[in-house]
């Protein structure tokens, strides 16, 4: 089937040079998805979904056109082609002007050893109940949610200069959330661990013990108070720091929104925007994170320096991003499906380690709090003021150089220029994670990324309690 198709879409962009056009792209794409959802130790839902179809996007005298379609038929194919050459020249040369140049060929599949759409329900199934029922750890636990979610996604990109680059890539993962109560304070604590891997990934982990870990946070976290408000140090698990990268920096840095002047990076390039022990990188292929070795416009996505000890080195880009600033594409031209145009977005956007132990960077504060992502709400940013606010997970306080006390509600705000600024100690540790649950939204597109760092030192972080 599939030769045939392609055999198709190579007919139709001949067709579309016929009509004139520069360049022309096509994306064909088949995704399968499960989500298995258990509360409070019943099975609540078991919901599947696969689509297909292809996304035409054609160049015509600086006009780009985009039209998609599930009909893969000849017709299906053929009248979405029209749609795009139509809309190329409705808007001339007001449309989004692409760089032309990297030419890939290339197939790419993520080695697995189980497919997990191979996997029969009732062991998914089993799985997830059996986690639901280990979370509750005691009187305390008065609601617990458990969701096994596996994806799996083929693309096939071909394009009018020769390229034909075709990635599948499957991703899975668990998701659980315990509500505690002690001494009428609710608290709820929710983790999750996915990974770019098979249905062995899922096999391999005591996820029973996962949930009821989770369960004793919820339980410590009900019991506990919220941190002082201030100023004062922080040591920053590589979870936080992945969100604080991701969502205050990392949008930023994003190439559409540096050329219309949106984001707080714009004309810094060169600039020394964080401490000399800062590296920031956006890499396609890297542990524990998603799996994207190239991006939906052709281009390899390789390793890309952001901020090289301090100094903003570049920004990110796709094809239409990488024309306006006159510089080739970073492989950053990324679309949730078919049905969307790509435009520029992060894939793992991480900090290099440094060479600190954990040990080393509690042991000379004397008091500040050690932030922990585990059970973190999300926030909001300002990619313009550089501003960001971030309800984290139950975290704790530093009083003399230890661990101490569990603190529930912890909120941070601050301005990521200033918090880069103040790191003053890299831990050598380095963790990336990625999530089947969710991705990054932006321009009514969700993609799946992945984030992290090592643990890092901050000497000033604003901190509150919720």
């Amino acid at each position: 089937m599939l030769e045939s198709l392609k055999s198709e879409l190579e007919k139709a962009l001949d067709r579309a040079v016929g009509l004139g056009a520069s360049y022309a792209d096509i994306r064909f794409q088949r995704y399968d998805y499960e989500l298995i959802e258990v509360e409070n130790r019943a099975l609540k839902s078991y919901s599947s979904r696969r689509l297909s179809g292809v996304g035409v996007r054609v160049v015509i005298e600086g006009g780009v056109g985009f039209a998609s379609t599930s009909d893969l038929s000849q017709r299906g194919i053929g009248n979405a082609l029209d749609n795009a050459v139509r809309a190329a020249k409705a808007l001339g040369d007001r449309g989004r002007a692409l760089k032309v140049g990297e030419v890939n060929e290339s197939e790419v599949t993520l080695r697995v050893k189980t497919d997990p759409f191979n996997v029969s329900p009732e062991e998914k199934v089993s799985l997830a109940l059996d986690a639901n029922k280990a979370a509750w750890t005691g009187d305390e636990i008065k609601s617990v949610v458990t969701r096994l979610g596996l994806s799996k996604d083929y693309r096939l990109f071909i394009s009018s200069e020769g390229g034909e680059v075709a990635v599948e890539t499957s991703l899975v993962g668990l998701w659980h959330q315990t509500v505690a109560r002690v001494n009428g304070v609710m608290e709820m604590v929710g983790d999750a661990e996915s990974l770019c891997s098979g249905f062995e990934f899922l096999k391999s982990k005591d996820w029973n013990a996962f949930t009821a870990d989770i369960s004793r946070l919820a339980i410590e976290a009900a019991g506990s108070r919220t941190p002082p408000p201030g100023t004062y140090p922080a040591v920053v698990d590589p979870e936080v720091v992945g969100l604080m990268l991701h969502e205050a920096f990392g949008h930023a840095s994003e190439g559409d929104y540096v050329y219309t002047g949106e984001s707080v990076l714009s004309n810094r390039l060169g600039d020394q925007l964080a401490s000399d022990l800062v590296t920031i990188i956006d890499e396609g292929v890297v542990e524990g994170g998603y799996f994207f070795p190239f991006d939906d416009e052709g281009v390899r996505k390789g390793r890309t320096v952001i901020v090289e000890k301090g100094v903003l080195k570049g920004y990110i880009h796709d094809r239409n991003s990488a024309h306006q600033f006159g510089v080739e594409s970073t492989g950053n031209g990324r679309a949730q499906d078919f049905e969307n145009i790509p435009v520029v977005r992060q894939t793992n956007y991480y900090m290099e380690p440094g060479d600190h132990g954990f040990e080393e960077l509690v042991e000379d504060i004397d008091f500040g709090i050690y932030l922990r992502g585990r059970g973190s709400r999300g926030g909001q940013v300002s990619i313009g003021m550089g501003t960001f606010t971030f309800g984290v997970g139950p975290s704790k306080m530093i009083r003399k150089g230890e661990l101490a006390e569990t603190v529930r509600g912890v909120v941070i705000s601050g301005l990521i220029l200033e918090t880069l600024k103040t790191i003053d100690a890299v831990g050598k540790d380095l963790k990336i994670t990625t999530s089947v649950f969710g991705g990054c939204g932006k321009k009514n597109q969700m993609v799946r990324v992945g984030d992290g760092g090592p643990h890092i030192r901050v000497r000033r972080m604003t901190v509150g309690g919720r």
